[in-house]
């Protein structure tokens, strides 16, 4: 496994939002600030790559007809980590975050990398799989939030840029401006996807 090709690949052509669309509700639902994008990716980057290793480490002993089961029980003990985790040490996120914290649970990013790659390869490379793939959602979540708060409230992670007596675009904050600015991302991305191909 080249791991130079697996992030590149990961970031762009198969990155968990812009290129595969999954996670949504998540990203669609957080990212009204880039804090909040932040906050949510490098939470589910966190419980991506421990139960990553976690399947894996235990992918011969686990019995094939349980194995849904259990990936969601080793999914969630990590993800009562970071919740409390982050109530403990980063109230005001947590409180912003809500509900979407224990939902990570059945991001199906995670399911799905725990089915299709984890429980089939190496310790080390279900590390790195769980990364890439954390990374590349809290990059499109980081971007997205980013986007939306600089053109909804003229500031990004307490810099303005912009005086506040300048007019904003009240829409992006909403949950409409979600949409609109993943609409543009995916288009953005996929351009840079075919530019890093040749096409």
């Amino acid at each position: 496994m080249n791991y130079a090709d697996k992030f590149k690949k990961t970031f762009f052509t198969e990155n968990p939002v812009t290129g595969l669309l999954l996670g949504l509700c998540p990203t669609l639902a957080v990212t009204s600030s880039a804090e909040n994008g932040l906050g949510m990716g490098l939470a589910t980057t966190f419980v991506l790559l421990m139960s990553n290793l976690v399947i894996s480490l235990l992918r011969n002993i686990i019995p094939n007809r349980v194995r849904i089961p259990a990936y969601i029980v080793i999914i969630a003990t990590f993800v009562t980590v970071v919740d409390l985790g982050l109530k403990a040490t980063l109230y005001d996120l947590h409180k912003t975050l809500g509900l979407f914290i224990p939902l990570i649970v059945v991001n199906c990013i995670i399911l799905g990398r725990a089915e299709a790659f984890a429980s089939k390869n190496t310790v080390w490379h279900s590390i790195v799989d769980g990364i890439a793939n954390g990374l590349g959602f809290t990059f499109a979540l980081f971007i997205l939030g980013a986007i939306r708060e600089i053109l909804g409230s003229g500031a990004i992670l307490g810099f303005r840029f912009w005086p506040e007596e300048y007019r904003t675009i009240l829409l992006f904050v909403l949950a409409p401006g979600a949409f609109i600015t993943l609409g543009f991302m995916l288009v953005g991305m996929n351009k840079i996807s075919k530019m890093l191909e040749g096409k």
